[in-house]
């Protein structure tokens, strides 16, 4: 009977997750050292940005991207382009803070020109992106609704009798987006917003809210990053709300130094109250976020949409105090180790009393 019940509960699917790196951190590396770095770590697949994709004369060839990863043997995961969209939706904004993302002689243009600009290597990227079988692209929109209300402090000067930020910043995205978006569906891929302070939507209704304007429109994603929780809404009633967009999912930690105000003029990442960490010390469960991704359909969605057989796990480990590639490598082998787990045939309790 006891060969019987370990048979029958020990039967396992294969695991449905991958590790996997995201490279923005790494902008200092080519693609070729970011990739043999990746692969060295442990890594079984790699999410290059945009920056990495760069050459001498605009953005490489698929062929060449390509074969970059063969050589590495890796699977591409996806490819980072938070900067570029962050700029193409804050530009108008005239904010200096987009300048270290873009050219010096674009910067010296126009916010008109400047968002014109991005536009266009956006599309140029999402051609790339379909060249290469890339159906993700983890994301955030940038500041559509105005800086006063990316703010997100609670006071009532948002709407006035000859002005109203939110809906005003609801027509700028959806007049703004609209041709990057319908470039997106034509090619079927998924811009997935990383929920984040500071951006185009900084909460699940934010994002809904965005959706709605767009009229439901589905290349709109979410990329899954529970380190980005730290402000009253949990990770979980986050990502469920919004599990059926959630085609991309980054693993990330911090911890809240307490006594310390979340909000305060501080340049230095070592004096700020929120701090980002390695995987394995933050304040988050990561297995509980690793089943809940299981839970709302992310890996099963992934796989289905690219032919893959397992779904990425994205390390994106920093820390103030922690030499970076120590804590990303740490990072990429904690996942390999404790979240790429098979999955259960079925409930342990089937084989209970055979």
């Amino acid at each position: 009977m006891l060969e019987q019940l370990l048979s029958k509960t020990s039967h396992m699917a294969n695991a449905i997750y991958h590790p996997s790196i995201e490279g923005a951190q790494h902008g200092a590396k080519s693609l070729p050292q970011f990739l043999a770095y990746a692969k060295k770590s442990g890594a079984a697949g790699a999410q290059p940005s945009n920056f990495m994709l760069q050459g001498a004369h605009g953005l490489l060839t698929a062929k060449g991207v390509r074969s970059a990863f063969q050589k590495a043997n890796l699977e591409l995961d996806g490819i980072s382009a938070h900067c570029p969209f962050w700029v193409h939706t804050t530009a108008w904004t005239g904010s200096p803070t987009i300048r270290p993302f873009i050219p010096a002689d674009v910067a010296k243009k126009s916010p008109a020109q400047i968002e014109k600009w991005a536009e266009d290597y956006l599309l140029s990227l999402l051609d790339l992106c379909a060249e290469l079988g890339v159906r993700v692209v983890p994301m955030f929109w940038g500041v559509a609704f105005g800086w006063e209300v990316a703010t997100g402090y609670p006071w009532g000067f948002w709407k006035g009798g000859d002005y109203d930020l939110i809906a005003e910043g609801k027509e700028r995205f959806v007049k703004k987006t609209a041709k990057i978006r319908a470039h997106a569906n034509n090619l079927g891929i998924y811009l997935c917003h990383e929920i984040h302070p500071g951006t185009g939507a900084m909460t699940a209704d934010d994002f809904r809210a965005l959706v709605g304007a767009c009229d439901g429109d589905k290349c709109l994603g979410v990329n899954a990053d529970p380190s980005h929780c730290w402000e009253g809404e949990a990770w979980e009633a986050r990502f469920r709300a919004l599990g059926e967009r959630i085609y991309a999912a980054h693993v990330k930690n911090f911890v809240i130094r307490g006594g310390v105000a979340l909000r305060k003029m501080e340049p230095e990442w070592p004096g700020r109250a929120m701090q980002f960490t390695d995987l394995p010390t933050g304040e988050l469960n990561l297995m509980r976020y690793a089943e809940m991704l299981i839970d709302v359909g992310y890996p099963q969605r992934y796989c289905k949409l690219t032919g893959k057989k397992t779904a990425p796990l994205v390390v994106e480990a920093e820390s103030a105090y922690r030499d970076l590639d120590a804590c990303s490598t740490n990072g990429i082998q904690w996942v390999r180790d404790h979240l790429c787990f098979p999955l259960a045939g079925g409930s342990f309790e089937d084989g209970m009393g055979a």
